[in-house]
């Protein structure tokens, strides 16, 4: 199942998620869904928030990028339950584009390197470190896990030059190739 993508304003974008556990019923569907989401929606990751679920789990698919990014290869995971532990390294200035933020890109500021534990999809532990645009890539999904969006990190000046942008999206004019739900729009 393709879920549609929450759009910037809808309160489920700003809440803290949730940590669920092994018994999560439909788990391995929504895993399954969201990955094929997240490929209809022409992304590389995919937070539960983002489809209108408040829990801590967030999917990720590189490998399509490996072409361009050689570390990108192979780099198709699932992180329930995940906590950045700290963060470090250089601060790297890239730009970031946001399914529920469609055509919006700015520049944002991140550490190049994350310390993260996090469960898999057989419930697997993991403590790892991850570098470089991997790094990036998990810390933009993990910060809608709690409640924050990339437009969030970029300067006073970039916030108010955003804010009427920002406003159309809520109010759903924009034009993207995949479903979307406005902040107050009801789910059928």
């Amino acid at each position: 199942m393709v879920y549609p993508i929450y759009v910037y304003g809808h309160p489920v974008l700003r809440k803290v998620a949730e940590d669920i556990d092994r018994n999560y019923e439909g788990l391995d569907q929504l895993i399954d869904d969201m990955f094929e989401t997240m490929k209809q929606s022409d992304g590389i990751g995919l937070a539960a928030p983002q489809i209108g679920k408040s829990i801590r789990i967030f999917v990720v698919d590189g490998t399509l990028m490996s072409d361009q990014e050689p570390e990108m290869a192979g780099f198709k995971q699932v992180f329930i339950n995940p906590y950045i532990t700290r963060r470090t390294g250089e601060v790297v200035v890239m730009n970031e584009g946001c399914l529920s933020i469609p055509k919006i890109y700015e520049e944002v500021n991140r550490e190049s390197t994350i310390h993260i534990e996090y469960f898999d999809r057989d419930w697997k532990f993991h403590k790892e470190i991850i570098n470089g645009f991997k790094a990036r890539i998990i810390e933009h999904e993990y910060d809608h896990l709690d409640g924050v969006l990339f437009t969030d990190m970029v300067s006073p000046l970039k916030k108010r030059l955003l804010k009427s942008k920002l406003a159309a999206i809520s109010k759903g004019k924009f034009d993207v190739d995949y479903k979307t739900i406005l902040p107050k729009q009801k789910v059928k």
